[in-house]
């Protein structure tokens, strides 16, 4: 039972890439079965071209057949034209419409990567005649036929199979990341007793910055997704931008951390600290599950509190003197610690709101399916 339990947790914790491998199978069973139907040359494209355009988002899946099809209907358009305008009557009169063909394609790919299909569907219009004794119009045809049938087929499967939106898996991306980043704060304030070199700052940092991009990506598409009008939700904008800059106040903490608080200084710290590394790692912890489960947003007055006390004792030791004497970069990564944990707490302040935002959205869109 337990083995039983466990497996069934780890297949609920992996299904969006379960229905993304279900929405897959559909849209290329269906694709080659459409084609085969209406009678189609090359079935294979079709069915390419389904798995292509069937994607983790209905958002990402609208860009990818968007994208695919303009790049299939201009390639072939190109490629039908030039093999019409240019006939050839030798294998090197073909290579050079091949070259006229691809280089000015690939240098378009190249500065717009969304039009990379055109290069293809160039080739395949200029050279399946030659293999099936077609004229290029009808290659050109074929091409964007068997290319529109994946591409509906694709994007049909994508909202009407298990549909994944973006705007949920917004929230789990974000959520992810706000743990990582509680993660890191714990660790570098830990590093002010230590202090830690640039590898092991830079390998604290890594994990975010690539979390980051992915958050960045699922954002387009939900935004693409709202555009549509194909989900609702809160702009996304106001929680990118606030997990960004909450990204920004660990790069600049970890910087004030590579060298050790002279002893004193730790001493009469050591507690205001502990308690701020506490508390606000609690606080990112508890809004990303927030932001999972669209519950409530946590409690922030802790944190006021936490910093409050922070606050108070770097008076006490500056009052007392204890900075003065210092080397002048330890005096000043005193200072930018201070500076950065000010701004973090803004920053919090902001993500208590737009948990807010999302938590409301979230029990407002309950509401309605109750109803």
């Amino acid at each position: 039972m337990a083995l039983k339990n466990e497996l069934f947790d780890h297949i609920r914790s992996r299904r969006t890439q379960l229905g993304l491998a279900i929405r897959v199978t559909v849209a290329a069973a269906a694709a080659y079965a459409i084609a085969t139907a209406l009678h189609l040359l090359l079935p294979l494209w079709a069915v390419l071209t389904s798995l292509i355009v069937t994607q983790m988002s209905v958002g990402r899946s609208l860009k990818a057949t968007r994208d695919y099809m303009l790049g299939t209907i201009g390639g072939a358009v190109y490629g039908g034209a030039i093999a019409i305008l240019i006939p050839y009557s030798s294998e090197a009169g073909l290579l050079g419409l091949l070259v006229l063909s691809v280089a000015p394609l690939a240098f378009i790919a190249a500065i717009n990567p969304s039009l990379s299909a055109a290069t293809v569907t160039a080739v395949i219009v200029l050279l399946v005649p030659t293999l099936h004794h077609a004229d290029p119009m009808t290659s050109a045809i074929d091409r964007v036929s068997e290319v529109a049938v994946g591409a509906v087929t694709g994007l049909l499967v994508s909202f009407l199979v298990l549909p994944s939106r973006a705007v949920r898996q917004i929230r789990a991306s974000a959520a992810v990341l706000l743990e990582l980043i509680a993660d890191a704060f714990t660790e570098l304030l830990a590093g002010l007793t230590r202090g830690r070199d640039n590898d092991a700052l830079h390998r604290i940092q890594d994990g975010i910055g690539t979390a980051m991009v992915s958050l960045n990506a699922i954002g387009s598409e939900a935004e693409r997704e709202r555009a549509a009008r194909l989900s609702s939700g809160p702009d996304t904008g106001p929680l990118l931008r606030t997990i960004l800059r909450l990204r920004h106040d660990v790069v600049m903490i970890g910087r004030a951390t590579v060298v050790p608080l002279p002893a004193d200084v730790q001493t009469r710290l050591a507690g205001p600290l502990a308690e701020v590394s506490t508390v606000i790692a609690r606080f990112l912890r508890s809004a990303a599950s927030a932001l999972r489960e669209g519950a409530g947003a946590p409690p922030i007055h802790p944190v006021h509190v936490a910093l409050q006390h922070y606050a108070e004792a770097v008076a006490s030791v500056r009052q007392d003197g204890l900075i003065r004497g210092q080397p002048g970069d330890t005096a000043e990564r005193f200072f930018a610690l201070g500076f950065s944990l000010e701004q973090m707490h803004q920053n919090l302040c902001d993500l208590d709101r737009v948990v807010g935002e999302w938590s409301e959205a979230a029990a407002g869109k309950s509401a309605r399916v109750a109803e």
